[in-house]
């Protein structure tokens, strides 16, 4: 989580940094789902490869996750495969879907802000976590 503080000019200014961050976050989104696709495919084409292998060998396979490891707070996947790949991928695409979430909120609630019009003199000062508007402080700058 990073909290930033962000001064702005206009309103507009505010209204222009979320528009912003929704069309990246939606590019990014659809960039995940496009990889989603792609290693879903392979991920089920492996796994079919692995259980007529297993099959035709007489042997159950053996789900372990010997290759994963913690370091810190920080998990190591050694030698991973198209699982290990989707699994992260996933995790990505939640992220990005709730964090669009969150700034079309943050979007709609903004809409007052037209209102305002450009006004000489004002300062906006916007308390931001993870690019996402929490707070607006509106003061006269002297």
């Amino acid at each position: 989580m990073v909290v930033e503080l962000r001064i702005y000019d206009s309103p507009t200014g505010i209204l222009e940094a979320v528009d912003s961050e929704i069309v990246r976050t939606k590019s990014t989104l659809g960039e995940y789902l496009r990889r989603l696709d792609e290693i879903r495919s392979l991920a089920e084409k492996s796994r079919k490869v692995r259980e007529v292998f297993f099959k035709l060998a007489g042997k159950r396979e053996i789900q372990e996750n010997s290759n994963e490891l913690t370091i810190g707070n920080l998990d190591i996947v050694l030698d991973a495969n198209s699982w290990s790949e989707l699994t992260a991928v996933e995790e990505a695409i939640r992220s990005q879907q709730e964090r669009l979430l969150e700034l079309q909120k943050a979007r709609e609630a903004l809409k007052w802000i037209d209102q305002i019009g450009d006004i000489e003199g004002f300062k906006y000062m916007v308390l931001e976590n993870n690019g996402i508007q929490k707070k607006i402080l509106i003061r006269y700058a002297v």
